[in-house]
């Protein structure tokens, strides 16, 4: 069949009469009426053109674009013509990306928000027509130019030196032990794994620097704690970290309390005097369980029973 016949024949509708023939300027002026009225552009799949004759739907002119029907030049698409004439964004022709770009737009979206754009901010005002959910994107499976593997948080870490909850940054046991010297000349004592925020390092928390000490995160070799750290390098009493006690040693701190209050102590008395950190409720259990270099199977009031008799006597 003769190539002009063929064409005929194409550009007739079903009921046998000529299509309308079509130009490029007719179709941005219904999509422009499409975009007053709805206010979003048309694609292949809104239906029929409302300012348009009856019948004649977006599909119908996205073929006459994509084929060279009805007197419009073939070769292109709705999607194509409405990024060309009206910028519309088109998932199929977007824009590379560079990170430089991406870290501008994220600065400004800082300088104007006072915050650092997430994935779930919205609109990219910098840059009508992107989402930074899109950008995240791109940035994770490496299209539009982009390397891929990476994502927002790690771009803003890496280039802007931010912290994030996937990034944090390395730790080190010096660096744990001068914040811990700098909790006790603000404070009066050392810090434990519920002390909470860290004044001279917005951001961490004394528990999170615990799970690191133990797990080996962040660049800290493991298994150990901040308890531990500060009983090895600090001298500080940890519960894992008890010293012995003998009866003799605990038979002289009860006679120190004799003489000072003139009374026996017993498990409610409090700190021990003669020994900072020692309490007589732990010393009370410890020989009760026989904890910490005791025999067991004895209590405080039991031991002082034979010296109370005697001094009392």
């Amino acid at each position: 069949m003769p190539r002009d016949s063929w064409q005929r024949q194409r550009t007739r509708c079903r009921s046998g009469h000529e299509c309308r023939q079509l130009s490029l300027a007719l179709i941005l002026a219904w999509a422009d009426a499409h975009y007053q009225r709805t206010g979003g552009w048309p694609g292949v799949y809104s239906g029929r053109v409302y300012t348009g004759p009856l019948g004649e739907t977006w599909r119908k002119l996205d073929n006459a674009l994509r084929y060279g029907l009805r007197g419009l030049p073939s070769g292109t698409s709705l999607a194509q013509l409405l990024t060309r004439y009206r910028g519309v964004r088109n998932c199929q022709q977007l824009r590379l990306l560079e990170e430089e770009q991406i870290l501008q737009w994220a600065q400004a979206h800082h300088r104007r928000t006072g915050i650092w754009p997430k994935p779930n901010t919205g609109p990219v005002q910098e840059q009508p027509g992107e989402w930074w959910r899109n950008v995240d994107a791109a940035l994770r499976q490496g299209r539009r130019g982009l390397p891929g593997n990476s994502s927002l948080a790690k771009l803003f870490a890496q280039r802007l030196g931010l912290r994030t909850r996937a990034n944090p940054p390395r730790l080190t046991e010096a660096g744990i032990l001068a914040w811990a010297d700098a909790h006790w000349e603000r404070t009066g004592s050392w810090p434990n794994r519920r002390s909470g925020l860290l004044v001279e390092a917005p951001g961490e928390t004394w528990h999170a620097l615990d799970t690191a000490l133990q797990q080996g995160h962040r660049g800290l070799r493991g298994k150990s704690s901040l308890a531990q750290l500060l009983g090895e390098h600090r001298g500080i009493r940890t519960r894992a970290r008890l010293p012995c006690l003998t009866l003799p040693q605990i038979l002289r701190w009860a006679l120190g309390n004799y003489h000072r209050q003139g009374n026996w102590p017993t498990a409610r008395s409090g700190a021990v005097a003669e020994e900072c950190g020692e309490t007589w409720s732990g010393i009370d259990t410890a020989l009760r369980k026989g904890l910490r270099g005791l025999p067991g199977g004895l209590s405080l009031a039991q031991l002082l029973e034979p010296t109370r008799g005697q001094r009392e006597d």
